[in-house]
């Protein structure tokens, strides 16, 4: 073996970051192979390899028997012991038989073996360090892109970004830096793939943890999140610091934290809700930046019916009814939705259960704690809600129909 095989393992351990003993381990199956190719040699062998030395050596490997079938596998116990007395039967007999040419003829056929071994090593390191980092956020380059998927090149692989993971009003181009999600890593006979997204919640939640530190050192918990990629978003936080706002943390000052998320997101507009265990507060709070006067529960079947001013109907159904739609899936509870005046004339309002602002409760308990950033980057935090829309001329519907988390996907 020359100095220059020595140099070669040396360059590739440190270049391509795998241990030699990989390397060894490849190049000693080739020399097996090319040994049997080009030898016509049926028998068990092992190559041995001496890095100090510099020498590679073959063995052929005989099992002891009492009675010999294939000369090539086995030898008979008399045969081994006039070897070395200490043969017992089972044990296994090792006998040199390196060719005289064999090393040019092992550097030719084994050249190919060790690349393709060395080759899936690195895959291998590869599939490691990805397949550790799913569920988590990475920044890529936009290669290319096909007629359904984009490829996102994330250093030493690229990643698929589905055309169903990919926000709809966003444009991408070739060398954009964009921020994505690992949903999958799977081992392929091309080597890893990796499977990205810029549509999972989970994009959602770890923009968070990387903007608020209350967040990500766990002060400030995210409890569920219900998004419509590229449109609007919404999301509910606890924290049992009483000294903390978790709320007020999410949004940063002036807005800067949420806005920041927002913008990585493409104007994706984002509401940022407290979350209680009561489902009346939640509901209410889920269902901002619409006020609400009256929340009645139904534990068996997990529904709600909300009462809001009429006035505020159409906020609180929202567009094509996405307010109504991600507070059901934000909150995992049903919800139907009636204005004021139908409320009292089908009798259901002021109610005899549940809650109601004017049986005496505190009217401000909705407005506090709920942000909402909206399309053009204008914030309200804690006055007056926003909405884009007109209110709706037939705002004298009865009701919306029950939207519910479980008729959307997660």
């Amino acid at each position: 073996m020359s100095s220059d095989l020595l140099d070669a393992l040396t360059a590739l351990e440190k270049q391509k970051g795998i241990s030699r003993d990989v390397i060894v381990e490849a190049i000693e199956a080739a020399l097996v192979t090319a040994y049997k190719r080009n030898f016509n040699q049926a028998q068990n062998v092992r190559v041995d390899l001496n890095l100090d030395k510099g020498t590679m050596k073959v063995y052929s490997r005989k099992d002891v028997v009492e009675e010999v079938e294939d000369e090539r596998l086995q030898i008979a116990l008399e045969d081994a012991q006039s070897i070395n007395p200490a043969y017992e039967l089972g044990d296994i007999v090792e006998e040199e038989v390196t060719p005289r040419d064999f090393g040019r003829i092992a550097a030719q056929t084994a050249k190919q073996v060790v690349t393709q071994r060395v080759r899936e090593a690195e895959r291998g390191l590869i599939y490691d360090e990805y397949v550790d980092r799913e569920d988590d956020i990475v920044n890529g380059i936009v290669e290319r892109m096909d007629a359904r998927n984009l490829y996102v090149g994330l250093g030493k692989v690229e990643a698929v970004l589905p055309a169903g993971e990919q926000i709809t009003t966003e444009s991408y181009q070739p060398h954009d830096r964009i921020k994505v999600y690992i949903t999958k890593v799977e081992r392929t006979s091309r080597g890893p793939q990796v499977f990205v997204s810029r549509t999972h919640p989970g994009l959602l939640r770890r923009l968070f943890e990387m903007e608020v530190p209350e967040i990500y050192d766990g002060t400030v918990e995210i409890k569920s999140i219900a998004r419509e990629a590229g449109d609007r978003s919404k999301i509910s936080v606890h924290t049992n610091n009483e000294a903390v706002d978790p709320v007020g943390s999410c949004v940063g000052s002036r807005g800067a934290r949420v806005q920041s998320i927002s913008n990585e997101l493409n104007g994706e507009k984002v509401d940022i809700v407290e979350w209680s265990e009561d489902p009346v507060v939640f509901v209410a709070n889920a269902l901002s930046p619409s006020k609400v006067l009256d929340v009645q529960v139904n534990e068996e079947d997990r529904s709600t019916t909300v009462v809001v001013p009429d006035y505020q109907l159409s906020l609180a159904i929202g567009k094509r009814g996405q307010n109504a739609r991600l507070a059901a899936k934000l909150t995992g509870w049903k919800i139907d939705i009636k204005s004021e005046t139908d409320a009292r004339e089908l009798g259901v309002y002021p109610s005899t259960s549940g809650f109601s602002i004017e049986e005496g409760q505190d009217k401000e308990l909705f407005e506090d704690d709920v942000y909402a950033i909206t399309e053009n980057g204008n914030d309200e935090y804690n006055g007056d809600p926003y909405f884009d829309d007109e209110p709706e001329e037939d705002s004298e519907t009865e009701t919306i129909d029950l939207y519910s988390a479980e008729d959307e996907d997660n």
